[in-house]
């Protein structure tokens, strides 16, 4: 016979999830008085914010306001709804009163002084953990969420090396991530559990994601080339739906297809033709500060008995990665062309198959729709339940845009739960 389980924890509010929308909604919550729980199914927290500031955390950008919300796409105005509580300026202010100050970058991006997360993510839990007018927040690691109890919908069960713990609380914030990152902690495993409960959540996919290319590189190419960047380059992605994308940058051949900053700006337009289509183009600009006409006379000057690919470096600096993916992709016949090889530096075309698996990602797409939710972030079929961060239906690039609206999420669930608390108290 099994041994009955002991009385559920009560708390004020369990927080799930300790990124940093979960994070920013337990220090609106402890700020204002009230003694959080938060619960996380790694040993530490904060594991992917560390993975993001390991080449510099970007936490927002400072380009003006109407462009910042443009970012988040087809969800730009439930974001900007959120920035209107907690936007970048907030979010340097915040990193200030942590200790941290912060800068603007050549590129627009916000980064903390020294570049690290790791500093800041220290101040911030030292401040949590510190009371306040005798509350705090109290972690609890290891604790794997795992649904609420069956017949009770007011506990919450969780896994942990110690057995089965259940809580009860008067209010939840969910901030589990998306998708991708598995390991450090962000599954997906939670979307059964809030679509058996009768949210809408829309299937999650890759954002800022890699992609195969149509074919696969061949062997000689991808031996020699993966992992090495195109520089100094442009694409252009026109979509079937008529959705435009052109922009200058870099981005990096894989063993596979391509990954890299460039590509993933145009990741959302590339993976939603792929998955209406079956596959996705996009014209790479080998020299977008030449013009076509510039080009065309370059590849036609006269090269005596030079190789063409003598002529091309001395002419237009092609060389490297750059002559090999001309090579590649184009047939002899274009090779021997100039008009054809002229056309094929200023718009090759690369087709893409596939996206990158979702575990590969940087973020992703889909999550718990708004229409959903109250302005508050509360589920409309959950009362008292609260969502934030990755995995509520946006996407964005990178740049610092991923993790303002984490934080402005989290802020703006901390808020609602006041709110609520308020609202049923006694």
């Amino acid at each position: 016979m099994n041994s009955p389980l002991p009385t559920p924890l009560s708390v004020p509010v369990a927080i799930i999830g300790g990124g940093p929308a979960g994070l920013m909604a337990a220090q609106v919550l402890s700020d204002a008085g009230v003694a959080v729980h938060l619960f996380d199914a790694m040993p530490s927290i904060g594991r992917k914010f560390l993975l993001a500031g390991k080449g510099g955390l970007n936490l927002t950008h400072s380009e003006g306001a109407d462009a910042f919300a443009g970012r988040y796409g087809a969800r730009r105005h439930a974001i900007e709804a959120l920035l209107q509580d907690f936007d970048p300026a907030a979010v340097r202010a915040w990193a200030l009163s942590l200790g941290v100050e912060t800068f603007i970058g050549t590129s627009g991006r916000v980064f903390p002084k020294d570049m690290k997360a790791a500093p800041l993510l220290r101040a911030w839990l030292q401040c949590l953990r510190r009371p306040v007018e005798g509350t705090g927040v109290e972690f609890h690691m290891r604790h794997r969420w795992t649904g609420w109890q069956e017949g009770d919908a007011s506990i919450l069960c969780f896994d942990t090396p110690q057995g089965v713990v259940q809580v009860q609380p008067q209010a939840v914030v969910l901030a589990l991530g998306g998708g991708s990152w598995a390991r450090l902690g962000s599954n997906g495993a939670w979307v059964p559990l809030l679509a058996a409960r009768g949210a809408a959540v829309a299937p999650l996919l890759p954002s800022n994601c890699g992609f195969d290319v149509r074919g696969g590189w061949s062997v000689h190419f991808s031996s020699k080339f993966a992992g090495q960047p195109f520089k100094s380059v442009a694409i252009a992605v026109t979509t079937s739906q008529g959705a435009q994308f052109e922009r200058k940058g870099e981005f990096v051949a894989t063993d596979t297809g391509v990954e890299g900053s460039l590509v993933y700006a145009a990741s959302s337009l590339l993976r939603d033709e792929i998955i209406r289509t079956g596959s996705a183009t996009f014209h790479l600009d080998l020299l977008p500060d030449m013009s076509a006409e510039k080009v065309l006379a370059e590849v036609r000057h006269p090269r005596g008995s030079r190789s063409l690919s003598s002529h091309l470096k001395s002419r237009l600096h092609i060389d490297g990665i750059k002559a090999a993916i001309l090579y590649e992709l184009l047939s002899k016949e274009a090779i021997a062309d100039p008009a054809k090889m002229a056309a094929a530096i200023k718009a090759l075309p690369i087709t893409l198959t596939a996206t990158r698996p979702i575990d590969e990602a940087i973020s992703t797409a889909g999550g718990v729709l708004f229409e959903a939710l109250t302005p508050a972030l509360m589920l409309e079929s959950v009362p008292g339940v609260f969502c934030a961060g990755e995995m509520l239906d946006w996407e964005a690039p990178t740049g610092g845009y991923l993790l303002q609206a984490c934080f402005a999420s989290g802020h703006r669930a901390g808020r609602g739960v006041l709110e609520y608390l308020a609202r049923n108290s006694d």
